[in-house]
């Protein structure tokens, strides 16, 4: 009974190691997860500006500064 008892104990220790190793693992993927967001989000935008001065019509668009 004593052993099983040591036995038990031990692998709850153990399982709770792996547990924090596990939420250390999860919360590095979800900073890494957001990061990627922001970038995505930042590149998004770059685009849509792009785009849109792309679209202009050539009556919209500045003269050369020579003019």
């Amino acid at each position: 009974m004593e052993q099983r008892l040591t036995d038990m104990e031990m692998l709850i220790m153990h399982q709770g190691h792996i547990i924090d190793q596990l939420n250390e693992v999860v919360t590095g993927h979800q900073a890494l997860i957001d990061q990627l967001t922001k970038e995505l989000r930042i590149i998004k935008e770059h685009l849509r500006g792009l785009s849109a001065s792309e679209n202009r019509l050539p009556s919209e668009e500045e003269p050369p500064p020579h003019y």
